[in-house]
């Protein structure tokens, strides 16, 4: 911990709140500024715990109309946004030194690196990370606030480059205030939900304004690390890491997710690939005007002055017609290959004919990222759910006279499926006119079949629980004349699903088709946010990794190459974990078939938001996946079995009995959180429930984690986990749980992930909304939850020696501090809303006052999951 750029980020925080008071002051004037300044002081020593501070911060808020609760709430959302931004820049500081070469340089110091280099070389080469971007989506910013912070971090890197004279701090200063005064006269939230689409173009953002520059610069590290190591370079076509996205694809209780739309997004890509390397190629074009080239290149272009223009003037045209989009797109670029072969020559002729510093400049760039990105910019991961699918065969078979395939037994339909996967006759008869329902499932079926197997990463079935359920996916691609082995991944996601998953995954694989089907490859996909919810954290933890250890072991059994695709949220309650802890958590022997991972919400930005962050995750990724290759973490002993199975069923009983049993859970949680209202938030395009009528059991677990954060009680990533712990923690197996912390990084992760918890918990906000919230009645359940808190962060200070939460990491704990004082507002802006607007339900408001109140709530909602750096 640098205490030099600890003061430089305070200093930060400090300069931009005052630049941002500065707009304040010029569009509202001092008296306003003043209330401001009064709150952010109230605000800070409430947050350590100054009750009179807190009165006052409650009774000045009190007193505020409805406009002006919004400005304050504007104020501080904008506080928090500026604060994390310096803190971007400060973690890009802190982490300069840290690069792939030093992160696997600390790696040799546990190797013999003459002794294992085969090892250690295979465990590069083999490197297969596939990152997952999704929009689930919890990025909570609109794309021009983005765009904004972004270019004001790019000035505050300057502004602390060290080499700035006197006319260029100034400059750089104005460019700051301008950026902030942008933001502050600029709406904050979106006025409308997101589409499908919106959220794809989001991520084709996130490529191109930073992970196609951090590719290659990565890869650029990591061949560096290999020459100089190894006297080996990394190939070409190399590809360590690659980018998949749900974004567009994934129709899992998304009614707006279609195939039409599916279809969009695919072009929209393309469209946005081609007009990348188009930018790429046009300065490539103007470097290349070298004369003399190879044989090969010269019989391609003839006798030219200029070989190399000539060879890529064509795609260069290609590319500019595929990025118009105007065209027909059997004009458009169609090929990987098509965008490769030319740039491979190119180099090639380049080596050849003794240019090997240029052959190592640009070209060697946009060849790294041709192979990482291709012309479909990211592979499309299909996801639906599994009765979805049922469906289509229930309506089939009726219409066949064959029965309701509903109804038939497990081998019954595994039965049908081979047969007519084995059959040559179409099984779907043209005069059939199938339900809207089941007609989009096989629209998008058609879709994946119109567009080349390189624009598709996997299929993934949701609420998979039978071998029917992936051998019924198999036939409908089959059907609508999918040409490829598109690779189809059960989805376990509740309690019960992982651990029947091994038994399901015994019988899929012992099915002789589709063993030939697969190739020798399997993919599953483990989903952490429903287990966490169905069962507690603890519980959803071992039975995740219990399954994967059982899914290990019988891709052995069965010589399958297994990857894992970890669905993993960006919070604790949803499998969320700094990389390296989760990667070495896992069980020995898991990441042998690569690691894929769902990358969430506005936990994209925070770590691939700019190119210097990027790099540094993907070199954090790399470098983890590496050393957890080389240096498994240990298979757990028995003893430690019994003891974690124990601990699980526990935190699982504890958990149900507060969520499932207590008739008095749902009606708290319906008053002391603003989950209601957290559905009038224009998150992202998938609505709030799966089920619009259902209740609880029915809300997804991104709005379910999100409430819980607003009011700082973060009940579903601890609740019933210490408590179990403690019980089992006792006499004897008290030095053999002092093991596991020691020795089993599974568990010492999961109290790890508690400490983090902790560390953004606050009781006394849980109980200012209680007060203002909470019938008389409700009462006493707050605080009894309040109370396991408060006991759980005590038992887990007690056991791991600590005296204070986050003690390992003090970076990530004075983060929360800095905040802290501009939180504290926020959570008493949103209780004061909150109350108003429940009541303006039973009385009579002006319309006016109702928009007003429902805009500051959502600035409110906004504010605070910036603040804690995660909503959902």
């Amino acid at each position: 911990m640098n205490p030099a750029l600890i003061e430089q980020l305070k200093e930060t925080v400090k300069y931009l709140g005052a630049t941002l008071g500065d707009t304040i002051l010029e569009e509202l004037g001092e008296q306003w500024l003043e209330t401001i300044e009064q709150i952010r002081h109230d605000g800070r020593h409430s947050s350590t715990g100054d009750a009179l501070s807190t009165e006052m911060l409650a009774s000045t808020l009190a007193n505020l109309d409805n406009q002006s609760l919004l400005t304050i709430a504007r104020a501080f959302a904008q506080f928090l946004t500026l604060a994390n931004i310096a803190e971007q820049e400060f973690n890009i500081a802190a982490n300069q030194a840290s690069t792939l070469e030093s992160q696997l340089n600390n790696l040799s110091q546990h190797l013999d690196l003459r002794a294992d280099k085969d090892k250690v070389l295979s465990a590069i080469q083999n490197l297969n990370i596939d990152l997952v971007l999704t929009a689930h989506p919890t990025e909570v910013n609109r794309r021009t606030s983005i765009y904004k912070q972004s270019q004001l971090a790019d000035q505050l890197h300057q502004l602390h480059s060290g080499n700035v004279g006197d006319v260029e701090n100034r400059r750089i200063k104005q460019r700051i205030a301008d950026l902030i005064s942008q933001s502050w006269h600029t709406d904050e939230i979106r006025t409308v939900r997101p589409t499908p689409v919106d959220e794809a173009r989001w991520g084709f953002s996130v490529i191109e304004n930073s992970l196609w520059e951090a590719i290659p610069e990565f890869l650029r590290d990591l061949n560096g690390y290999l020459h100089t190591n190894f006297d080996t370079v990394l190939p070409l076509d190399a590809k360590p890491v690659q980018f998949s996205s749900w974004m567009g694809g994934d129709r899992d209780g998304n009614p707006f997710v279609t195939s039409s739309l599916t279809q969009e997004v695919l072009l929209r890509a393309r469209r946005r690939a081609a007009k990348l390397f188009k930018n790429d190629l046009d300065q490539l074009y103007s470097e290349l005007s070298m004369n003399k080239c190879n044989t090969t290149l010269r019989e391609q272009v003839g006798d030219v002055k200029e070989p190399y223009r000539a060879l890529l003037k064509p795609l260069i045209q290609t590319l500019d017609r595929t990025a118009i989009g105007k065209a027909p797109v059997c004009t458009w670029i169609q090929t990987n290959e098509e965008l490769q072969n030319p740039l491979v020559d190119c180099h090639q002729s380049l080596l050849d004919c003794g240019m090997q510093v240029i052959a190592k400049g640009s070209i060697l760039d946009i060849l790294r990222r041709s192979y990482c990105f291709g012309i479909h910019l990211l592979k499309l991961d299909i996801r639906q759910d599994a009765q979805r699918h049922s469906d289509v065969f229930s309506e089939l078979t009726r219409f066949l006279g064959m029965g309701d395939y509903h109804q038939w037994s497990e081998d019954d339909k595994q039965a049908f499926l081979l047969r007519e996967l084995s059959s040559r006759r179409p099984l779907i008869p043209p005069r059939w006119e199938p339900s809207n329902e089941v007609k989009e499932v096989l629209d998008t079926c058609k879709v994946i079949a119109n567009n080349g197997k390189d624009g598709f990463g996997i299929y993934i079935i949701s609420m998979a629980s039978e071998p029917s359920d992936v051998l019924g996916v198999q036939l409908l691609l089959k059907e609508s004349g999918v040409q490829w082995p598109m690779p189809v991944a059960p989805l376990f996601e509740t309690l019960d699903d992982l651990n029947n998953s091994p038994s399901v995954m015994q019988n899929l694989l012992s099915i002789d088709w589709y063993k030939g089907y697969i190739n020798g490859q399997q993919f599953v996909m483990i989903g952490y946010s429903d287990s966490a919810k169905d069962a507690g954290s603890l519980a959803a933890g071992w039975a995740q990794y219990s399954a994967q250890e059982a899914l290990v072991d019988l891709a052995k059994e069965h010589n399958t190459k297994l990857t894992l695709f970890h669905g993993r949220g960006g919070t604790i309650g949803r499998g969320g974990l700094p990389a390296k802890a989760a990667i070495h958590s896992q069980p020995p022997g898991s990441l042998d078939g690569g690691f894929r991972v769902t990358e969430q919400g506005e936990t994209i930005r925070f770590k691939f938001g700019m190119p210097q962050l990027a790099k540094r995750s993907l070199s954090l990724y790399a470098s983890a996946v590496i050393e957890a290759v080389l240096l498994p973490p240990p298979e757990p002993k028995s003893q430690w079995r019994e003891i974690i199975t124990t601990m699980a069923n526990k935190g699982r009983d504890n958990y149900r009995h507060t969520v499932n049993t207590d008739p008095e859970f749902v009606p708290y949680f319906r008053v002391a959180t603003p989950e209601l209202e957290l559905g009038k938030l224009p998150l992202g395009s998938r609505p709030a429930k799966r089920n619009p009528h259902g209740g609880i059991e029915s809300l997804r677990a991104i709005p379910w984690i999100f409430a819980w954060a607003q009011t700082r009680l973060v009940l579903p990533s601890w609740l019933g986990v210490m408590r179990a712990i403690d019980e089992v923690n006792q006499g004897d197996n008290a030095p053999i749980v002092q093991d596991m912390i020691d020795q089993w990084p599974f568990f010492a992760s999961r109290l790890s992930m508690l400490d983090m918890v902790f560390q953004k918990a606050d009781p006394k906000v849980s109980e200012a909304y209680d007060k203002r919230l909470v019938p008389d009645e409700l009462l006493h359940f707050g605080a009894a939850l309040r109370e396991e808190l408060v006991q759980s962060m005590q038992s887990l200070l007690k056991m791991t020696g600590h005296e204070h939460m986050m003690e390992d990491d003090p970076n990530a704990r004075n983060s929360m501090q800095i905040r802290a004082g501009y939180l504290q507002p926020l959570h008493y802006v949103q209780i004061e809303l909150l109350d108003r607007i429940r009541k303006a339900k039973s009385s009579k408001f002006e319309d006016n006052d109702v928009v007003v109140l429902e805009r500051a709530m959502m600035v409110a909602i906004t504010g605070i999951a910036v603040g804690m750096r995660n909503t959902g």
